[in-house]
């Protein structure tokens, strides 16, 4: 629509109206202007909103301190230790290829020709498992958010607070010297926020308190009544907890009323059959692409990372079935199978500790511990 004023909403939907067809409920992301040409078009149907787009302009406030503190700790981490952090520049220049359509060569393995000395392996394996760290706390300096769940300074905090963690163990076995400035780089930054944290973690609670209780799921069938009633007891201890600081205070007076403003709009879809609670299935008919790529990988904005660390073939439609994708895979030599292989894990090697999840990251961050715990233990940096 080149315009979305209550003229050309009223022009969109009169023909709807016209044709006679019964309308149980209208379902949008409340526009002011369709709202008015909802209640001319369709007057007396029931209009919902979409409880997605009430939680994200509840979270406004929030997500914008949110984005102001990720932007402080960062730069705290990296006044700290900005330098050990920092990425080194490849002596020669490096030349992107495009895995599988233009390929590269497999870097061959070279074979010593005697055995390295224990010192020597001990040695590259601590540098492996620094060098993943801070790669780690690289990655985490990047995060995006995607409010109203995903406050990217607050999980920034949390993940950064988990890598001083597994450092704490790492030193008190071993005390390298790099780790010992990473840990005291990261405990000024994070101390420096710990009070914006904790604000934020509080109302990010809020949204989440709010989201479950319009959840359906898991819970026994409820009707609009009850759901409002559930609803309105949650915004009341929001209100009250609120009142501990100004910060809380300001978030929990956005929150009511953006709810207070949604709240004719909020229910219907626990008393009309088939009326979806958010309308971001439909919005997502229009960016087909994007869907297919947060649905495999779970990250807003993915193609670009996927082209660089997967290889072109993203690009590339894959066959519908386990069946036919081992018929076309069957008719590649071995011998080049592996190469490609190679090359996959290779692409993907910097990238092995670049995950959100949080069950992941533990793991992986536990599996360093138990690396380096294997190595010989000093006391001296």
């Amino acid at each position: 629509m080149n315009s979305q004023d209550e003229t050309a909403f009223v022009e969109f939907l009169q023909p709807i109206a016209d044709w006679g067809v019964p309308i149980a409920a209208v379902m949008s992301d409340k526009q002011h202007a369709l709202l008015l040409a909802v209640a001319s078009v369709f007057s007396g149907v029931p209009h919902g909103f979409c409880q997605f787009h009430y939680l994200d302009n509840a979270a406004e406030p929030i997500a914008a301190a949110d984005e102001q503190m990720k932007i402080e700790l960062r730069q705290g981490v990296r006044a700290e230790i900005g330098g050990l952090i920092r990425h080194k520049q490849a002596e020669k220049p490096v030349i992107p290829v495009v895995t599988g359509l233009l390929p590269s060569p497999v870097p061959a393995i070279s074979t010593p020709t005697a055995p390295l000395a224990p010192e020597t392996l001990a040695e590259q394996e601590r540098e492996s498992i620094v060098q993943d760290l801070l790669a780690r706390v690289r990655y985490l300096l990047t995060l995006k958010g995607r409010p109203p769940f995903r406050m990217a300074g607050i999980e920034m905090f949390a993940r950064l607070h988990e890598v001083v963690e597994c450092v704490r163990e790492l030193v008190d076995h071993f005390p390298e010297a790099r780790l010992l400035k990473l840990l005291d780089g990261l405990q000024t930054a994070l101390t420096a926020n710990h009070s914006a944290y904790d604000k934020l973690s509080q109302a990010a609670q809020w949204l989440a308190d709010l989201a479950d209780t319009l959840d359906p799921d898991g819970k026994p069938t409820r009707n609009a009544g009850q759901v409002r009633a559930a609803w309105t007891d949650c915004l009341a201890r929001i209100e009250t907890q609120g009142q501990n600081s100004p910060r809380l205070q300001q978030f929990s007076a956005k929150i009511c009323k953006v709810s207070k403003s949604y709240a004719p709009g909020l229910f219907h879809a626990y008393d009309i059959p088939n009326l979806p609670r958010i309308n971001n299935d439909r919005e997502s008919e229009f960016r087909r692409l994007r869907q297919r790529l947060l649905s495999t990988t779970g990250q807003v904005g993915a193609t670009k990372r996927l082209l660089l660390r997967g290889g072109a073939w993203e690009f590339i439609p894959g066959l519908p079935s386990l069946a036919e994708t081992t018929a076309a895979i069957s008719h590649v030599q071995h011998d080049q199978f592996l190469q490609e292989r190679q090359r996959v894990r290779i692409h993907r090697a910097p990238f092995r500790l670049h995950t959100r999840s949080v069950q992941q990251s533990k793991r992986q961050l536990k599996k360093l511990v138990q690396r380096w715990k294997t190595l010989p233990a000093s006391r001296d940096p």
